[in-house]
């Protein structure tokens, strides 16, 4: 089990809008670009990089996919309580 993730995530309101944003990333649209688009987090206009973290530093829903992707992975849509995330997971490190 790593102990650190790295990992960008885009913060969108509906399922569907994550449905049809994660659709865009599998036919080549740069996560990047996506998240500086229309991601609702202000980590969005870094591409939605929100760098290293650990366990419990992230609300729940969206740790247990981050700590359960494999590296370059885009995750299906994640509900937490801030709304729809995909996560596109760039490192783990013990």
């Amino acid at each position: 089990m790593p102990t650190f993730v790295k990992a960008s995530h885009i913060l969108v309101k509906t399922e569907e809008e994550a449905v049809k944003l994660k659709e865009e990333i599998n036919n080549g649209k740069k996560f990047a670009q996506a998240a500086k688009e229309v991601s609702l987090c202000p980590s969005g206009q870094n591409g939605g990089d929100l760098g290293y973290f650990t366990r419990g530093q992230m609300v729940k829903e969206f740790e247990n996919a981050a700590f359960s992707m494999e590296v370059g992975e885009v995750s299906n849509p994640i509900k937490t309580q801030f709304g729809y995330h995909l996560i596109y997971l760039t490192d783990k490190k013990d």
